[in-house]
């Protein structure tokens, strides 16, 4: 049997991109309006700080643990059903809280509507899989994701931050997620056997051609290799996305104790960060696998770590900036490929489902993480650890975005030839 699977992904088409975009969008919104989340909850229910930062992280940490726990089911027949019932229960869970801000409803409701999202995540990141070249596939989602993103944080506060705008935009886009999840990908099916049977008990992608999209089976060797590398993926991404964010999450104390940067200055930074990872998404979608993944991330991880390292010694303003701009710029276009080296490995999204919800448990503890590293280390020992982490990883990344290109070559060269063997002589 043929190790590709080539011939079971699809092509990016408006509704199944639309779909898969706009459920990632649904389950990850929660990290974007966390600022704007505490804001809300400390006015409904006069919460300080630390607890409704609390109540947020936990929320959070709900979307993620949710999000690991479900992702083998991602994977499979079940990928929409999956995505259906986490978005009803965040329309249900962020819904209560907007309408009825009463602290047991805004609490309760916070997590039920975090644990709905990481069913949105696990089944958004496993669908990004059924795509065909998925470096293009995860910069139009990164450009769809800080597109929309920027919108919301600039509308938002215009509208009002209450809980009602708040968790409202949070079930919301759980609502325009589910409405879209007909046209979400299903999980292609296994072996030539299996076809018939599935296509009996669910519904699946039918290309033109009539033919359920199956993967034909991988060799043991194949798999077992495969398996390694995914784990290892996913353990290097929690620790790198852990590093990362511990420097999102004090760029405001460093800018402002190290580098004399003002309150404007900090939203100049912020907004010029967002602007660098729209530039980077646009750069994949026009780059797309042309020149693979091993040597991008490898330069991306080391200029970022060299960068973070800079940063850290920062003592202007301006200096400072330019630098946090770069820097993310790099990030995340380092996370764009990260996500398409998870597709690359199965076309079933056993790896790129569990992939966004592994940076989500890094990411909630970040603030925490990052205030306790600054505290043993210094502004310069921290920024330095962060570098080192960076270098530090580059290794494991460099070697599973090999062999995820590698397979994907391998795809393309046995679907080439398939089709070459079935044109009549």
């Amino acid at each position: 049997m043929s190790n590709s699977d080539l011939a079971s992904r699809v092509p990016l088409r408006f509704p199944s991109a639309s779909a898969t975009f706009a459920i990632a969008i649904a389950g990850y919104l929660g990290v974007n309006l966390s600022p704007y989340m505490i804001g809300a909850l400390q006015s409904a229910l006069g919460a300080d700080v630390l607890t409704a930062s609390w109540i947020v992280t936990g929320a959070l940490l709900a979307t993620a643990i949710v999000g690991l726990a479900i992702a083998p089911l991602c994977a499979g027949p079940r990928r929409r059903l999956v995505a259906r019932a986490g978005l009803a229960l965040g329309i249900v869970g962020f819904g209560a809280a907007a309408l009825l801000p009463l602290p047991g409803v805004v609490v309760g409701g916070l997590l039920i509507g975090g644990a709905g999202a990481g069913g949105a995540v696990a089944a958004a990141g496993a669908a990004l899989a059924a795509f065909r070249n998925p470096d293009r596939v995860a910069g139009f989602n990164g450009l769809a994701n800080r597109g929309i993103i920027t919108v919301v944080l600039a509308v938002l506060p215009v509208i009002g931050l209450a809980p009602l705008e708040v968790f409202g935009a949070l079930a919301l886009f759980s609502l325009i997620g589910l409405v879209l999840s007909a046209w979400l990908p299903a999980a292609p099916v296994h072996g030539p056997q299996a076809g018939a049977a599935v296509a009996e008990a669910m519904p699946v992608e039918i290309p033109p051609t009539g033919h359920v999209r199956q993967i034909p089976a991988r060799s043991a060797a194949t798999t077992r290799t495969v398996t390694i590398a995914g784990f290892t993926l996913l353990v290097t991404f929690a620790l790198w996305a852990a590093s990362e964010d511990s420097l999102w999450a004090m760029a405001g104390v460093m800018g402002t104790e190290q580098a004399g940067l003002t309150p404007e200055g900090l939203g100049i930074a912020l907004s010029g960060a967002t602007a660098g990872g729209l530039l980077g998404s646009l750069v994949l979608t026009i780059v797309g696998d042309k020149l693979g993944r091993a040597a991008p991330l490898g330069i991306l991880l080391v200029a970022g770590g060299a960068l973070k390292i800079a940063e850290g010694f920062a003592a202007d303003p301006t200096t400072f900036i330019v630098l946090f701009v770069a820097w993310n710029t790099i990030y995340a276009l380092a996370f764009m490929y990260f996500v398409s080296t998870s597709a690359a490995l199965d076309a079933d999204g056993r790896w790129s489902g569990p992939l966004l919800a592994v940076y989500l448990v890094g990411s909630s503890l970040t603030p925490v993480i990052g205030a306790a590293l600054v505290e043993v280390l210094s502004f310069q020992g921290f920024a330095i650890a962060l570098g080192i982490a960076s270098f530090v990883l580059a290794v494991p990344t460099v070697a599973v975005a090999r062999l995820s290109t590698r397979l994907q070559r391998e795809e393309r060269a046995a679907a080439s030839s398939a089709t070459t063997e079935e044109v009549p002589a």
